[in-house]
């Protein structure tokens, strides 16, 4: 693993990995070799295989930023902000390295292709950053698409005990390719609105979202990522929108569409520049949501996200 403490700025390897063993070999001796270099670790994989890494740390977990990827990121958008950035962010005097394991192998369809834009888009938050982000692949469970793509969202990959090159990098392609057209159900209830009917809409959507069965707080971030959405479409969107709301598989879906174009594929996923218009709401939709999916092109765009009753 010597190039993935070279002296390159940023390195982002897929570890495809097909038993616990490899696993927990591969992944601690990823983390002493940061701890051994002074780099801050941070580990945000799923609980069980976060145990594995624990236990095979012994004493040095202390020294080590350990998160459940179930958790901090249920929704995949979330991550390079919330997990990966932040961890960098914390930690701009010194190289870090982090073990971030977005995709595994109880991960939804539905979920799944913004789960490879989300790997794809890594190579584009911490292009020239002093950062190392290792993502284990586990090769005995997930599709052979997936392990595909993988070699498409990652510069080099390591399989065997062996880094190499993957000649199929292109991570713009995997952004592109999953920027797919977004359909309402045909049962869902829908809205059009322009600036005059926000409060309007967002009830609308408040109501029904209720009905279909959400409450309290998960209410409270339909009514809060509505309101963005809506807003973004008045203020940047072309003026108006369309709303959707329905549900699916125990989950309440809101969808809005409006004629804006995002160009930023890093939009919602990096806080905003100084003077920077727009890119707080969708953050912010982010980081309530289970799950978001975009779809932009000249026509306009579509933002849907769901909740979990």
């Amino acid at each position: 693993m010597s190039s993935m403490a070279g002296d390159e700025l940023f390195a982002h390897p897929a570890l495809f990995y097909r038993t616990a063993r490899e696993y927990a070999e591969q992944t601690v001796s990823f983390v002493r070799d940061g701890l051994a270099a002074g780099e801050p670790v941070a580990v945000a994989v799923p609980g069980p295989r976060l145990e594995l890494i624990r236990s095979g740390l012994g004493a040095d977990a202390r020294d080590v930023r350990l998160l459940d990827m179930t958790e901090a990121g249920r929704n995949p958008g979330r991550i390079i902000p919330g997990v990966l950035k932040a961890f960098a962010d914390a930690h701009r005097q010194s190289r870090v390295r982090i073990i971030g394991e977005p995709i595994w192998a109880e991960r939804s369809t539905v979920e799944y292709p913004a789960c490879a834009q989300h790997e794809a888009l890594i190579n584009a938050a911490f292009k020239g950053r002093a950062v190392t982000i290792l993502c284990p692949y586990d090769e005995s469970r997930l599709d052979a698409e997936v392990l595909a793509d993988a070699r498409v969202t990652h510069p080099t990959v390591i399989a065997g005990g062996r880094e190499q090159p993957s000649e199929a990098y292109d991570w713009q392609a995997v952004v592109a390719r999953y920027n797919e057209a977004l359909v309402p159900a045909a049962d869902a209830a829908v809205r059009a609105f322009e600036a005059a009917e926000l409060p309007a809409v967002r009830h609308f959507a408040v109501a029904r979202a209720a009905r279909l069965g959400l409450a309290g707080q998960r209410l409270q971030d339909a009514e809060l990522a509505v309101a963005e959405l809506t807003t973004n479409s008045v203020v940047h969107g072309g003026g108006r929108g369309t709303l959707a709301v329905w549900a699916e598989g125990g989950q309440v879906v809101c969808e809005v569409r409006d004629e804006g174009r995002l160009t930023d594929p890093l939009a919602g996923r990096r806080p905003p520049e100084h003077g920077q218009i727009g890119g707080r709401g969708l953050m912010l939709v982010h980081y309530v949501a289970d799950l978001v999916r975009v779809h932009t092109s000249e026509k306009g765009t579509t933002v849907r996200f769901y909740l979990t009753y």
